[in-house]
Order: structure tokens, then C-alpha cells, then sequence
């Protein structure tokens, strides 16, 4: 339960700064070992993530429901048309992830490639951020579908372990003339269907090959989600000050 608190922690706090979530829990796993099968523990990397969704749930639910009393009806479609360019958004990943996914964890899943895709994303923020204009799009509502498209398209870079989901489409959006703040709310939204997504494959997979879940099992899972939603809750808070003032 302590390992767990401690990958939950990890969770909360990496999937939303630009620095790879998975990545660091393949790096903590090198030092810190769950006492679980080798298929539960890549079932676990994903699923601990559906906590730190949840925080982005609760955090922007007014925004994000289309079907709230308070909205007129000019919010509530502005709302649906949010919906719609995050799911044109999530198409990408959710063709390639599905075609090559178990090719990817099966040659790239390793503490080498993590580290090195760590360093290369460092390296790009700074060369991006130094050369980084005016930004285009300072508003949700000013983001087109080709630009939900294009932030899409970077998203697919992150199915390389050590690449962030998060850092690749924020990098994608302030590339193509988004402010980071818009950039990191986007990338926020994105994450719900993709993760949901992904999670529940991963269930689906972990089960489909006649694993079962033990208590312990389901307690190491609840507990790693728990506390990936309380941290998650705390970083996308200071993350979203911090790009108020300042660059990555």
C-alpha cells in the first residue's frame, strides 16, 4: 500500500506537468518494485491514470457539461462544440494506439528508451519556448477543428514511453500559434476520453487473457487512483497559476 501511495503521488504529479507520467513510473519501478505479475503491473501504469482524470472531472464539470441549468443555450452549444473538437482531437491516437500498441510495449517499453525521449522533450521545450511568438489563440472558443486536428496529430507521439502526452500537445499547440494556457486546458480535456479509453482496453485485455483481480491486487489499484486524483487535483491548480507568469 505504501508502493502504491507512492506511484499514486508520482501519477498525480507527472501527468499533468510535461514530463511523462508513464515514463517516470517505468523509471520508479526500477527502485521501487510492486510484488505484482508483470501483467498486472502494465495493466496498473495505465489504470492509475483514470484517477488522475477524474480530478479534471471535478475540477472543470460545469465547463465541460453541456447539460447544466446555469448555462444559456449559446454556452451549452459552445459546450458540445468543445466536445466534439476534443474527439476529432482524440482520432489519431486512438487508430494508431489501437493498430500498434502492443508492438510498442513489447520494444520500447524499457528504462533506456524512457530516459531519452525524457531528455530529448527537455531539450525541445527550451529550443520551442526560446523562439516562442505571440500567441493566435487565447481563447477555448477560437481553437478550430484543424487546430484540434493538428494537437491530435502530436498526440500520438506520446504512445513512445517517456514521451508526455501532456508536453507533446502542449508543444503541438504553441506551435502552432496557442497560448500555453489554452494549450494546457486542452490538453487537459483531451485526456478523458483518451485515458478512459485506454484504461478500460487495458482491463479488458489484462481479463481477456484469463487474469483475475485478488484483494490485494484491487486495493494496490484503488489506493495508486485515489491518491493520483488528490495530487492530480493540486498540480493542475499550480500548474495553471505558474503558465500565468511564466514559460516552461
Amino acid at each position: 500500500i505504501i508502493k502504491a501511495i507512492l506511484f499514486g503521488i508520482v501519477e498525480g504529479i507527472t501527468e499533468w506537468l510535461p514530463i511523462s507520467s508513464t515514463g517516470h513510473m517505468i523509471l520508479l519501478e526500477q527502485f521501487v518494485k510492486l510484488n505484482v505479475t508483470p501483467e498486472f503491473w502494465k495493466m496498473f501504469l495505465v489504470v492509475i491514470q483514470l484517477g488522475a482524470i477524474l480530478a479534471v472531472v471535478v475540477l472543470y464539470f460545469n465547463k465541460l457539461n453541456p447539460f447544466s441549468m446555469k448555462k444559456t443555450k449559446e454556452e451549452k452549444r459552445e459546450t458540445w462544440i468543445l466536445w466534439s473538437k476534443v474527439l476529432v482531437a482524440c482520432v489519431p491516437a486512438a487508430i494508431i494506439g489501437l493498430l500498434f500498441q502492443d508492438v510498442i510495449d513489447q520494444f520500447l517499453d524499457n528504462a533506456f528508451i524512457v530516459a531519452l525521449m525524457l531528455i530529448i522533450y527537455g531539450i525541445a521545450f527550451i529550443i520551442i519556448e526560446s523562439r516562442n511568438k505571440k500567441a493566435n489563440i487565447i481563447e477555448l472558443k477560437n481553437l478550430t477543428y484543424r487546430t484540434a486536428v493538428i494537437i491530435g496529430i502530436f498526440q500520438l507521439l506520446a504512445l513512445i514511453p517517456g514521451t508526455s502526452r501532456s508536453g507533446a500537445t502542449i508543444l503541438g499547440g504553441i506551435l502552432i500559434g496557442t497560448s500555453r494556457e489554452i494549450a494546457a486546458e486542452f490538453t487537459f480535456f483531451l485526456a478523458i476520453p483518451v485515458m478512459f479509453g485506454a484504461s478500460f482496453l487495458k482491463i479488458f485485455k489484462f481479463l481477456a487473457k484469463g487474469n483475475t483481480f485478488g484483494s490485494e491486487e484491487i486495493i494496490i489499484l484503488l489506493t495508486g487512483s485515489i491518491v493520483a486524483f488528490v495530487v492530480s487535483i493540486i498540480a493542475i491548480k499550480f500548474l495553471l497559476n505558474y503558465l500565468k507568469k511564466n514559460d516552461f
